[in-house]
């Protein structure tokens, strides 16, 4: 088997996510590379950890990735880190701003619908 450095130190801090397993187990060096790539800006140390977490938890809690054991893990990480309740509700609220483009996108064609259905049928 590879060697995975990385991955090894990821499970033994705690930031291993077990849905890699498998991934591990059949190509390690795959993983260890994609691990490398995916964790370079932490890695690099030019933000610091509390402010990864918190844009971990922003990636996670997006309405186009929705992963619960990552917002928790990383929101536990940055609650270590010394984040307080204040800033993760202001990450949590800010991200949640990407769905309002259902509504931009959903409200626009409601109302050419609308207007569609006001033109083929007699107002009451």
């Amino acid at each position: 088997m590879s060697e995975t450095p990385l991955c090894d130190r990821m499970r033994a801090a705690g930031d291993w996510n077990p849905a890699w397993d498998e991934m591990a187990e059949m190509d390690p060096d795959w993983i260890e590379g994609f691990m490398a790539m995916g964790l370079k800006p932490r890695l690099r140390g030019v933000l610091e950890p509390k402010i990864w977490e918190l844009i971990a938890i922003a990636v996670d809690a997006s309405c186009t990735h929705l992963y619960a054991p990552g917002v928790g893990r990383h929101i536990r990480k940055a609650l270590e880190l010394g984040a307080t309740k204040e800033e993760i509700i202001a990450v949590l609220e800010g991200v949640a701003v990407l769905g309002i483009h259902s509504c931009a996108l959903g409200f626009p064609l409601l109302a050419r619908e609308l207007e569609h259905l006001r033109r083929k049928e007699p107002q009451p």
